[in-house]
């Protein structure tokens, strides 16, 4: 999913420098107010230096462990030459991460997808150490050959990466570009939970294969106390709960839909976090799509304690004010 960001023109015409200069070894960028911006353009010392030395004196001062980049570099002898890494490193703010991870498809879309060979995503320094690189290229070299928007969106997903689930698993197209592997149990529960058959469906992308699961639970939450229990408060989870209720006298059961991802500690690494939000509209629309599941309110927070009933009702029941009449002002004396 994109986050509305574009290029600015400075970025992309130091990218076209870039391009067209062998002894430019890459490019650094960042979001700043609500654009891809370039921050440095580096230069090699001699067009024969190789990547790894490259990598060394001139990347690496660059990064910081808590501050998220873009970075462009030429890894390539033949073309595409180019590679488009994402880095967001697990201490930088919540805020930000979410934002880089949401726009790494834009950078490269931006500036044109043929000029890039990959995309790399990073969390740590070390993956963008020599050592790391090398250690990226033999995990490639182990997966079937794919092109790049084809790894980067998710479309072939290979029934042996699924870790653990004994389900099958169904291709969602939302676009010509887009497509998104559901288990059929979570497709089967959604479509439960659009009959009444049930009130909760909870839902988690599994981090090996990216495919959206049904998260099993014996729970049959009533309230919204009730569900926040039985939410993780360690793991990013989907969660759709119908909720009846009685408001104003009248009674009404809608479905809300719930984002939860929590910033404790003992959650998993960034990287698995990220596939969240990218895919949190895109979860929505297959319920919809596939199972008739229309939702009336959405909520998004990053510890489950943040749900409240009392923080529901006014989401789903503003209240009107209402606006007193003039009252003219009593004259003096009397």
């Amino acid at each position: 999913m994109q986050s509305g960001i574009s290029a600015s023109a400075e970025l992309v015409s130091q990218f076209n420098t870039l391009l067209s200069t062998p002894s430019h070894f890459g490019l650094i960028v960042t979001i700043a107010n609500e654009q891809l911006t370039p921050l440095h353009l580096l230069t090699s010392p001699s067009p024969s230096t190789s990547f790894d030395s490259n990598v060394s004196s001139l990347l690496t001062p660059h990064i910081k462990p808590n501050e998220a980049l873009y970075l462009i570099l030429r890894r390539h002898s033949s073309s595409p030459a180019l590679a488009a890494v994402t880095y967001v490193p697990d201490s930088a703010p919540v805020r930000q991460k979410m934002l880089f991870a949401a726009t790494r498809l834009t950078l490269v879309r931006e500036l044109g997808s043929e000029h890039f060979r990959e995309t790399i995503f990073a969390t740590t320094p070390k993956e963008l150490s020599p050592a790391g690189f090398e250690k990226h290229d033999a995990h490639v070299a182990q997966d079937a050959p794919l092109t790049e928007e084809e790894r980067s969106l998710g479309e072939v997903k290979r029934a042996e990466q699924e870790a653990g689930s004994g389900t099958g698993t169904r291709e969602i197209h939302l676009s010509k570009s887009m497509s998104m592997p559901v288990a059929e149990d979570a497709l089967a529960g959604l479509k439960d939970l659009a009959s009444g058959g049930r009130g909760f469906v909870m839902l988690k992308i599994n981090p090996a294969s990216e495919v959206v699961e049904l998260v099993p639970s014996s729970a049959k939450p009533a309230t919204i106390p009730e569900l926040v229990g039985a939410i993780s408060a360690e793991e990013p989870r989907f969660t759709f709960f119908r909720f009846e209720h009685e408001h104003g006298g009248v009674e009404s059961a809608p479905v809300l839909f719930f984002y939860t991802c929590p910033t404790t500690a003992g959650t998993k690494s960034i990287k698995y976090r990220m596939m969240y939000p990218l895919m949190k509209r895109a979860v929505v629309e297959a319920a919809k799509r596939e199972a008739g599941l229309e939702v009336e309110k959405k909520f998004e927070v990053e510890d489950v304690e943040e749900i409240t009933e009392r923080g529901v009702l006014e989401d789903l029941h503003p209240k009107v004010e209402k606006k007193a009449a003039f009252s003219r002002p009593k004259r003096p004396g009397r």
